[in-house]
């Protein structure tokens, strides 16, 4: 049995997003390895309830490398970079605790998983005569700046200056350049990561996203009966930062909002500031009465609204796959979203609807074309939730450690 010793700093059994990402890849890869994990440890107790539950929990040893609570409130304050220098931090302690746990156990592939941004590949490069994976990687691809004009000048300003710093550090930060040299093998989270690495180090990468999908729906009725409902319940998840796009999706809103049976749903949270300003903007464009603001609730709680929603309205310009997107195929729910990211190869015709970035003038009429055309077509609709089976099992985990198998195998038999 190979041993694989895996750095992931974010890792939750009970999460969706990058914590739920890193807990996937380890849960999965222990299926047939022997894994050693250095995380940061904020959610130890629910790891190691979680492992305990595992049949294979023998493949399994956790080191935690626990930071303040301060330094964990950074982290989750979207575009605070401190956070950064505190993460280099941790790094380099992660390095110090992965050559003591290859002098105690035999180490076969070192595998640097997550956070999947770029710009911080961790320490573990530097450490030879083991093979080095680095992946999935993100963060590559740049904000569209077209869909600026909903923010404010800080704000406008921040991603404009954020994406030429972006460019940079893809070129020529050292730690980087280091990291993809060093590499025996990069994994590209979404084609635009695949693309830069190519065109910039000359180097090829395996394209695999960083989530993928749990086959639960072979043992879940599908809902398809809510598509002969009159009521219409559209879903947005995410948080309310400028990426996730929510301010576009109350303008789409506004344009269906003569759509009998009506409603949107809108699951997660941000500060109290960006709470109010989404509120405010919901009465400003007369749908307030059509808004459900459920805050952030559990995942399950999540999975629930999905199965009862006849459409998942997917509105971020920039990110990776996200989670939220295979979550929706695993629920059954047809998903709108924009032709970009790792979603975008995800969700095709028959599951969805694409469109393609442009302006937010226009992509609030794209949307809502596309929309009332669903809303009128119920029998498409329901025929695309069908179809959503097959994209679960192209997407599934299995799937994407058949890849990663392959992968390692390829390393030890160089």
């Amino acid at each position: 049995m190979k041993s694989v010793l895996i750095n992931a700093y974010a890792c939750n059994p009970n999460w969706g997003s990058e914590p739920g990402m890193g807990w996937n890849w380890i849960k999965n890869i222990s299926k047939d390895c022997r894994v050693f994990v250095i995380t940061e440890g904020e959610w130890k107790n629910e790891i190691e309830v979680a492992v305990s539950l595992l049949p294979y929990k023998k493949n399994i040893t956790f080191f935690y490398l626990p930071v303040s609570d301060e330094v964990r409130k950074i982290c989750w304050n979207q575009g605070d970079w401190r956070f950064y220098y505190y993460y280099r931090q941790w790094q380099k302690q992660a390095l110090k605790l992965s050559l003591q746990i290859i002098e105690e156990h035999h180490i076969d592939i070192i595998h640097q998983l997550n956070m999947i941004g770029f710009r911080e590949p961790g320490y573990l490069w530097k450490i030879n005569n083991i093979p080095f994976v680095w992946g999935p990687i993100g963060g590559m691809n740049l904000y569209p700046e077209a869909y600026l004009s909903n923010l404010t000048l800080k704000e406008s300003l921040f991603v404009k200056l954020k994406n030429r710093i972006n460019r940079f550090q893809i070129r020529y930060e050292p730690r980087v350049r280091s990291a993809i040299k060093r590499a025996d093998c990069l994994i590209s989270a979404i084609p635009e990561v695949r693309g830069s690495i190519k065109d910039i180090y000359k180097k090829d990468s395996i394209l695999i996203s960083e989530t993928g999908c749990n086959k639960v729906v072979d043992n879940l009725p599908i809902n398809l009966d809510r598509f002969e409902e009159k009521a219409f319940r559209i879903l947005w998840v995410g948080r309310f930062f400028n990426a996730k796009q929510l301010s576009l999706a109350l303008h789409i809103i506004a344009q269906l909002k003569s759509l009998s049976g009506l409603t949107f749903h809108i699951v997660g949270e941000g500060t109290k500031k960006q709470q109010d300003y989404y509120q405010n903007l919901a009465k400003e464009l007369g749908v307030e009465h059509l808004c459900h603001w459920h805050g952030k609730i559990p995942n399950d709680e999540v999975h629930q609204l999905m199965r009862s929603c006849q459409l998942f309205l997917f509105t971020s310009v920039s990110e990776a796959t996200s989670t939220v997107v295979l979550e929706a195929l695993e629920n059954n729910l047809p998903i709108v979203c924009f032709d970009t990211c790792g979603f975008g190869l995800v969700v095709d015709e028959t599951v969805g609807c694409k469109v393609c970035l442009s302006t937010t003038k226009q992509s609030i009429l794209d949307f809502s074309d596309r929309i009332k055309y669903l809303y009128n077509n119920r029998e498409i609709l329901k025929e695309k939730s069908i179809q959503t089976v097959n994209r679960v099992e192209e997407y599934s985990w299995d799937e994407k450690m058949r890849k990663l198998k392959s992968i390692y195998e390829q390393l030890l038999n160089r």
